[in-house]
């Protein structure tokens, strides 16, 4: 009888005809040899190496390159965008500041708040500027009491002219003190000048003030400046379009790539040239009905180029080696040449080509990686137009 070792033993079912297995117990197996193959290096190799080959594999340099597509340029007017990093400003955006010394007594609006051209923003203690407004009151009134006086004798010829200039003097100077204190008293009244948002608060209630010490921000962002550097070369193509009535609406991308609903206006353009970049700073105009762009924000201004009479190339077609782009020409013969090419403005999917290739020359679509220089491959030609199709083009 078999016994198995740390198993419970199972029975087996033996097909019919099958040859049943004799099963024998452990004690009785032979001890195991060690049979050592005495091989030649070299002939093991070969052996390795032969297990390993694809049948595919032994003919390689001689299969069939295949069928490939093939097009020729897209010849067309398109508007290629360009790309420029900007910076968002408030139209109006101010400090704040305190125009008397004081302690803050009152803090009537919070952080980020709308407010109204003309709503109280700050109350600085007035106590002592009440005070300064009731003694120019005082003085003003002796002064004026003085000069009357004064001037009746003057017309009873009792006191000199020179008497009632002087009277009249003393008269004015303590009127215009009074309008000084008066005014002292409106500055502990703070108020917004326009319409705007709030910014944040640079002291709280109870602060001791000096005379001009900054308070909060205040930002009108009914309509926003987006700035913005072009350079030379683009400067001169905006130029053109606009002196032909073209090219100054802007778009604006987002931080989170997503495009502003407003469309911008390019509206000032700095006098000079940056000697150090060679790049000149524009300004563009958004309306913010919603109050969505805010003082501070970034992005991307996109702005159209006109381009007329191009060649377009789709970018699967190229590729690159140390910097270069390239495209496999295809001859009359079908043999395909390796083509340096200069592309200028990128679009989606599509490079613009300026020079390498002309319009009526085929280049290879695809199987990039599958052939060589001077390969002779058979192609199947494909019409530009219908290249264009299957693309995602955007071109006017």
């Amino acid at each position: 009888m078999f016994r198995s070792i740390g198993h419970q033993a199972r029975s087996v079912v033996v097909p019919p005809g099958a040859v049943p297995c004799r099963l024998v117990p452990w004690s009785r197996v032979p001890p195991f040899r060690t049979v050592r193959l005495a091989l030649p290096l070299t002939a093991l190799a070969v052996l390795i190496a032969g297990c390993g080959a694809h049948p595919a594999e032994e003919h390689h340099e001689g299969h069939e390159l295949g069928r490939f597509q093939a097009s020729t340029p897209y010849r067309t007017d398109t508007v290629v965008l360009q790309e420029y990093v900007c910076q968002v400003h408030s139209v109006q955006h101010i400090e704040v500041r305190a125009l008397e010394k004081g302690y803050l007594q009152d803090v009537l609006v919070d952080e980020g708040q709308q407010v109204k051209e003309g709503q109280l923003m700050f109350r600085i203690r007035p106590v002592l500027y009440q005070a300064e407004v009731k003694r120019a009151e005082a003085e003003a009134e002796y002064a004026g009491i003085e000069y009357r006086n004064t001037k009746a004798l003057a017309d009873s010829n009792v006191v000199s002219p020179n008497e009632l200039a002087l009277a009249e003097a003393r008269y004015d100077k303590a009127k215009a003190e009074l309008v000084a204190a008066q005014a002292h008293l409106g500055f502990t009244e703070i108020t917004a000048p326009f319409n705007g948002i709030v910014g944040r608060f640079h002291v709280r209630k109870g602060s001791l003030l000096d005379e001009g010490e900054l308070l909060t921000e205040l930002s009108d962002n009914s309509s926003m400046w987006v700035y913005f550097n072009v350079p030379e070369a683009e400067y001169l193509a905006y130029a053109r379009d606009k002196e032909a009535g073209r090219g100054t609406q802007v778009r604006l991308m987002l931080a989170d790539t997503e495009i502003f609903q407003q469309v911008g206006e390019v509206t000032a353009v700095e006098s000079d040239f940056n000697n150090q970049t060679g790049n000149i700073a524009f300004r563009a105009t958004f309306p913010n009905p919603a109050g969505l762009l805010r003082h501070g924000q970034t992005g991307n201004i996109l702005m159209g180029r006109r381009l007329t009479d191009v060649l377009l190339v789709p970018q699967k077609a190229t590729f690159e080696v140390l910097d270069h782009r390239y495209v496999f020409k295809v001859g009359d013969d079908g043999v395909v040449q390796t083509t340096r090419i200069e592309v200028g403005p990128e679009l989606q999917h599509l490079f613009v080509v300026n020079k390498g290739l002309g319009k009526d020359d085929r280049f290879l679509l695809e199987g990039l990686r599958k052939v060589k220089d001077k390969d002779k491959v058979e192609c199947a030609y494909l019409p530009p137009d219908s290249v264009m199709k299957h693309l995602e083009l955007y071109a006017e």
